[in-house]
């Protein structure tokens, strides 16, 4: 095994290399991550074929779990989507508050609307609700925006089906109901701070200057006849609830049938499947869709996915290589030596790749990496695994500047300047990931 000197200058001129090539040179993050995992295992001195099964093992076991996951919360994703169900939820949750109450109403969207949607196709689907609001009220538009967005933005870095979430989980083991659950608990008071509160402190003042125009709105994609608003909150929250009866279940229950059936439909497997097939019949019989219009709509669902699911195999494959080199050992002992505590090492350094580089997935699968072989040395319960993927969500949601397609995505959609994109959302931004992490490490010592 190198020397503990030499293994620090490896890992750190990989993560270095994996920064440069995605941001300076503009490379895919999937072929430069495979890359920089082959690099790195011939540099510890492997075997060709040593370093090659290990980037398959690691991208095998990966993809096995994480690419059935992500795709089923896809699918229903979509068929939310393509119904009217996201729009009924929005809609109903504005009437229920009341217009004075709208950014607690539209943080309380994100966070339902943020579980099963991926966070891109929720913002593009409800911004013209923003525009609305903004104009009708005579407000900024980040008045109304940055809750949406803080709900949205922390339930795709904390909760499954998320790609970021399901990918860290698989690589540190992490319990999925004990992440929902946790994820939950450290989600809603980031999203109530870096929303409403902060919306209301600095961007609250009448005037809408920086309005936004009508979003481009996608006249090919497959529609249906409205779901509602019932069948649609049930469809989005009915997974959810599964994962967390089987998590309670798991810890309160004695070995049994009625056990092993709860945890079953508590795996997110079945949770996700039973959703979507819930929604597809009730597309199909109650609203009379074409099974040929649910099957495009499932596959344009699909199409995003695919490229964070090869990303997410090759950060795995990557992770694969430092540990079967050893250089995790070894980053182990001198993290234990220096004390540093692993949900502090794992946010920094998740958070360190997500403000070099921009992707929070890229952050959060070499941050889990890195973190897996302290999590073994440590031997830490299931609920303080939890914890540090809370940890390592939060660092990967910071900070979202130039580099994060999100950063141009919520300019473009807003109809804001680069300066007033990082007044609202990069700073809400910021927000939220700190509060999530502060959150986590003050339940640390009680779990």
């Amino acid at each position: 095994m190198p020397e503990p000197w030499y293994t620090l200058a490896i890992v750190a001129a990989s993560i270095a290399a994996v920064i440069v090539l995605v941001l300076r040179f503009k490379l895919q993050p999937f072929l430069v991550l495979l890359l920089v995992a082959l690099v790195t295992g011939l540099a510890f001195g492997g075997e060709p074929q040593s370093v090659i099964a290990a980037i398959r093992k690691g991208t095998g076991e990966a993809l096995g779990f994480v690419a059935v996951v992500i795709g089923l919360g896809a699918v229903l994703g979509g068929l939310l989507e393509a119904s009217g169900g996201v729009n009924a939820i929005a809609h109903r949750l504005l009437d229920l508050f009341g217009e004075k109450r709208v950014p607690w109403a539209l943080t309380a969207v994100g966070i339902v609307v943020g579980v099963p949607l991926f966070f891109d196709v929720a913002f593009i689907i409800l911004a013209p609700l923003l525009a609305t609001l903004a104009i009708r009220a005579e407000r900024r538009v980040t008045y109304f925006a940055l809750p949406l967005l803080a709900g949205l933005m922390t339930m795709h870095a904390l909760l499954p089906p998320h790609p970021g979430p399901v990918a860290v989980a698989e690589l540190i083991h992490t319990d999925y109901g004990l992440l929902a659950f946790y994820g939950l608990i450290c989600g809603i008071p980031s999203a109530l701070l870096a929303g409403p509160i902060f919306a209301k402190m600095f961007h609250g003042a009448p005037g809408f200057g920086d309005q936004a125009p009508p979003p481009m709105l996608d006249e090919g994609a497959p529609q249906t006849n409205p779901i509602g608003f019932l069948p649609a909150l049930l469809a989005m929250l009915f997974p959810l609830a599964l994962i967390l009866i089987a998590a309670v279940a798991g810890q309160a229950m004695a070995p049994g049938p009625a056990k092993t059936f709860l945890l079953f439909l508590g795996h997110p497997f079945t949770a996700l499947m039973l959703a979507a097939l819930s929604v597809t019949g009730w597309l199909r019989v109650r609203e009379g869709a074409p099974w040929a219009t649910l099957s495009r709509i499932m596959t344009r669902a699909l199409e995003p996915a695919g490229l964070m699911v090869l990303i997410i195999g090759a950060g795995a494959a990557y992770k694969e290589v430092l540990i079967e080199s050893g250089a995790g050992q070894q980053i182990t002992a001198l993290v234990t030596a220096a004390q540093v505590s692993v949900p502090v090492f794992a946010f920094l350094l998740s958070a360190f790749v997500r403000i070099a580089q921009g992707s929070a997935t890229v952050a959060m699968v070499t941050a889990a990496g890195l973190a897996g072989p302290l999590i073994t040395a440590a031997a830490l319960s299931p609920s303080r695994i939890a914890l540090v993927t809370i940890a390592i969500g939060g660092g990967a949601t910071i900070a979202s500047h130039v580099n994060d397609t999100g950063f141009w995505l919520v300019k473009q959609y807003l109809g804001l300047t680069e300066a007033q994109t990082f007044r609202s959302w990069t700073i809400g931004a910021t927000i939220a990931g700190l509060t999530s992490f502060g959150i986590a490490l003050l339940i640390w010592p009680f779990v």
